[in-house]
């Protein structure tokens, strides 16, 4: 696993740039919402850490994963954000659903950056069980919400929207 040795929480506050004048985007599926809370309290804490100011952190909630790329479409044209963190969270089930909601959110979130100046950071676990998605949450690997903040923070500072 990627995250074995790495706690996805870790990060050099001195290698961020300023943050306080970003207005940053997160879209959260309710879908998991056990893991997808976890996340959006992990990038929360990390963007307020970084400076960025309460009121310009904006929360949209979407049903699930697969909504997760129309939920961030919406936000661009309508909230004009920096960056949009989106977060989801799918578990493997028995069926091949899982493979089809992972590659078209994966590959809907990809087309964002492609078609809009304003970076859409992948926060979305694809795990095989539950315990994977809380050992990335906030468990026993830190928090990958956590490490998609600071991404949102660093691609917000490649250049205005």
């Amino acid at each position: 696993m990627a995250t074995a040795n790495r706690n996805l929480s870790e990060y050099d506050k001195d290698g961020i740039p300023k943050a306080d004048h970003l207005k940053i985007g997160l879209v959260v599926s309710e879908w998991n919402t056990e893991i997808t809370e976890g996340l959006f309290k992990g990038a929360h804490t990390a963007l307020v850490e970084c400076g960025v100011k309460e009121a310009n952190i904006l929360r949209w909630d979407v049903p699930g994963s697969f909504e997760l790329t129309f939920g961030c479409k919406k936000m661009i044209e309508v909230e004009k954000p920096d960056a949009i963190i989106a977060i989801g969270s799918v578990i493997r089930g028995e069926t091949m659903h899982f493979d089809f909601v992972c590659s078209a959110t994966a590959h809907g979130i990809k087309d964002l950056n492609l078609q809009f100046a304003t970076p859409v950071i992948f926060c979305v676990l694809t795990d095989d069980t539950l315990q994977q998605a809380q050992d990335r949450s906030g468990g026993k690997h830190g928090n990958k919400g956590t490490e998609a903040a600071i991404a949102a923070i660093k691609m917000s500072a490649l250049g205005p929207n």
